[in-house]
C-alpha cells in the first residue's frame, strides 16, 4: 500500500500540472480576454472574419477550462487515494510527519477549491493558481520531505494526533485557497487602478475585485475557527504529554503568530475604515506565517516538535 500511495502521488502531481496548463489556456484565450475591448463591426472593431476567429478561440478555451476541472477532479481522486493508501499502510492517521501533513493540507486545499468552484463558477480562472501552489507543495513533499511508511514515535501515539494535527491540516489547506483569492484580489485592484506591469497585467482576466474579496473573507472566516481549535487542542495535548499547556516552542510560537495575524485580518475586515487592500495584504502575510511555521520551523529550528519533522 505504501508503494501504491507513492504511485498515486505521481499521478496526482501530473494531473494537477496538466490541469494548471489547461487553466492557463482558458485564462489566456477565454472570453474574459476580451474584457475592455469593444468588438463592433463597422465601428473601428475587427472584421467579421476576426470575430469568427475570436469565437472559435473562445470555444476552444472554454473546452480547455472544462478539461482543467476534469483533470483537477482526477488529481483530487488520486490525491485522496494516495493519502488513504498511506494511512492503511501505516495503520494510523496519515499525517504523522511533514510529508504526510503537506499531502493532507494540499488535499484539503483542493477540496476547498472545488467547493468554491461549485458555488462560484465564474471563478474558474483561479484554478490556475490553486493547482500551481498545490503542484509546487506536493513536488517539494515528494522530492525533499518523503519518508518511508513507519510507526510513530511514542510522543505522537495519541488520539490527539487525529484531532490536533487534523484540525491544523484542514485549516492550513483552507487558508491556501484564501491566500490565492487574496493575492488575486490585490492584482485585480492594481489593474483596475491602471497598473500594467507584472503581476498586475494578469488582472484583466480575473473576476471582479469585489467578488474576489468576498471569497477571501468567507474562506478565512471558515478556516479561522478550525485553526483556533487546532491551537487549543495542541495546548491540551502538550499538557498531557509534557506537563505544560504552553512551552513557547518554535512551532507553538509561530502557530500563535499565525493565529494573531488571521485574527487581525478578521478584525480589520469588520472595520469599515480599513481598506480592502490592507485586509488582503494581511491575509497574504498570514499565509507567509503559515509557510514559516511549516517549513522554516520544521527544517531550521529545533524544539519539542522536532520529532514531527522530515
Amino acid at each position: 500500500m505504501g508503494g501504491l500511495s507513492n504511485q498515486l502521488l505521481v499521478v496526482t502531481i501530473f494531473s494537477y500540472v496538466l490541469a494548471m496548463m489547461a487553466y492557463a489556456v482558458e485564462y489566456a484565450f477565454g472570453p474574459r480576454s476580451l474584457v475592455g475591448q469593444r468588438v463592433l463591426v463597422g465601428a473601428g472593431g475587427p472584421a467579421s472574419s476576426d470575430i469568427s476567429d475570436i469565437s472559435d478561440s473562445s470555444v476552444g478555451a472554454r473546452r480547455a477550462g472544462v478539461a482543467a476541472v476534469g483533470l483537477t477532479v482526477l488529481g483530487y481522486l488520486a490525491h485522496l487515494g494516495a493519502l488513504v493508501a498511506r494511512g492503511i499502510a501505516a495503520d494510523r492517521a496519515p499525517w504523522g510527519n511533514m510529508y504526510e501533513f503537506v499531502m493532507t493540507a494540499t488535499l484539503v486545499g483542493v477540496s476547498a477549491w472545488l467547493i468554491v468552484l461549485a458555488k462560484w463558477r465564474n471563478l474558474r480562472h483561479l484554478g490556475l493558481f490553486v493547482t500551481l501552489v498545490a503542484s509546487i507543495l506536493l513536488s517539494i513533499a515528494g522530492m525533499t520531505l518523503y519518508v518511508p511508511v513507519g510507526p510513530l514515535v511514542p510522543a505522537l501515539q495519541s488520539y490527539w494526533l487525529v484531532i490536533h494535527v487534523g484540525a491544523a491540516a484542514t485549516a492550513s489547506g483552507t487558508f491556501l485557497v484564501g491566500f490565492v483569492a487574496a493575492a488575486m484580489h490585490l492584482i485585480r485592484l492594481g489593474h483596475d487602478q491602471g497598473k500594467r506591469n507584472f503581476p498586475y497585467s494578469l488582472g484583466e482576466r480575473l473576476p471582479q475585485a469585489g467578488v474576489l474579496e468576498r471569497v477571501t473573507f468567507r474562506v478565512h472566516a471558515f478556516a479561522f475557527p478550525i485553526w483556533t481549535f487546532g491551537v487549543i487542542g495542541g495546548a491540551i495535548w502538550a499538557e498531557a504529554a509534557w506537563g505544560r499547556y504552553w512551552n513557547w516552542d518554535p512551532k507553538e510560537t509561530w502557530s500563535f503568530i499565525a493565529w494573531v495575524v488571521y485574527a487581525c485580518y478578521l478584525h480589520a475586515r469588520s472595520t469599515p475604515s480599513v481598506s480592502r487592500r490592507i485586509t488582503s495584504w494581511i491575509a497574504v502575510v498570514g499565509w507567509a506565517t503559515m509557510l514559516v511555521n511549516l517549513f522554516g520551523v520544521n527544517l531550521v529550528a529545533s524544539g519539542l516538535h522536532s520529532y514531527a519533522g522530515v
